[in-house]
């Protein structure tokens, strides 16, 4: 009887150890999420009185991967920018992989529609422009060989722009973070929408 109750006793001992490994195995091997900045943000002829009624944005993008052992493939990335509600711009960057502990700049540019750059470029010769930019993609990580399933990913950042149409704050970046409710039901929606397959 003895014998067999410290039986059961080492048994428990032995199934505690391997939870305890499996639980730290899991901490040590748990993929984290890539961030976003957005960098080189600019926006050209901001002051300049003789503009056309057009503009362009001109934008870099980091997405860093802060992971040792597990590189990322990026679904459709789609990043859209806005001035209040309304959308000035949209650009889609095409699914790519990103190996472990990579940065992958992208640089490019919206046109900002005709019917809000007067107003834009007019908040930004005061000084008080801002546009939201939200960013929406899925991911599926690969670690050790073995793919994840896939992770919708939203962010979303406040870009105030100074008169020189540049980032008005001191580090001249903004990065993404995660979105307020209201954004995140309609990202979702429109995930759900463009990225099904």
């Amino acid at each position: 009887m003895c014998e067999t109750k410290n039986f059961y006793l080492w048994l428990l001992q032995v199934i505690g150890l391997l939870g305890l490994l499996a639980l730290c195995l899991w901490l040590a091997l748990r993929p984290r999420s890539p961030t976003y900045t957005i960098v080189n943000f600019s926006v050209p002829a901001a002051n300049d009185s003789n503009a056309s009624d057009h503009g362009t944005i001109q934008f870099g993008l980091d997405i860093k991967n802060p992971n040792e052992d597990s590189g990322i493939y990026y679904d459709d990335i789609f990043l859209e920018f806005y001035y209040g509600e309304d959308k000035v711009g949209n650009r889609t960057i095409p699914s790519f992989y990103q190996g472990e502990y990579k940065t992958h700049r992208v640089i490019d540019h919206v046109d900002v529609e005709t019917r809000l750059w007067t107003g834009l470029r007019k908040a930004m010769m005061n000084a008080t422009a801002e546009l939201r930019a939200d960013l929406s993609t899925k991911i599926k990580y690969k670690t050790w060989g073995v793919k994840s399933k896939h992770h919708g990913v939203n962010r979303e950042g406040k870009i105030r722009i100074g008169k020189d149409g540049k980032i008005s704050n001191k580090k001249k970046k903004v990065k993404l973070g995660r979105p307020t409710k209201k954004w995140k039901l309609r990202s979702t929606r429109f995930l759900s929408s463009n990225i099904g397959t």
